[in-house]
């Protein structure tokens, strides 16, 4: 049977212009996203095929309820922010809509 999971399509965002980063890419993702510690922080990722890829990240700086991955991740990923503790690799999903 498939999990029901919640998940957050990745946008791109512009650093500030006033900053040292001007030009360069950052993907933001919501803090629940992140799993693990700060030094081996994790997120699973929805493919295609709707299997989850647990996908290794280097975080950077958080602002509010968004924490930006500086490695790890691709805008337009799919991420999953919601799901059981049980989630693992290799584990077929289906995106449960909010109302």
């Amino acid at each position: 049977p498939d999990m029901g999971i919640k998940v957050a399509f990745l946008a791109d965002a512009v650093a500030p212009a006033d900053s040292a980063a001007a030009r360069a890419r950052v993907v933001r993702v919501g803090r629940e996203a992140i799993r693990g510690s700060r030094e081996e922080a994790f997120v699973f990722v929805v493919g295609p095929d709707n299997k989850l890829e647990r996908r290794a990240v280097t975080v950077g700086a958080g602002t509010g309820d968004l924490v930006e991955v500086v490695a790890g991740l691709n805008a337009g990923e799919r991420v999953v922010l919601e799901g059981p503790a049980e989630l693992a690799a290799g584990v077929v999903v289906a995106e449960r809509k909010q109302e």
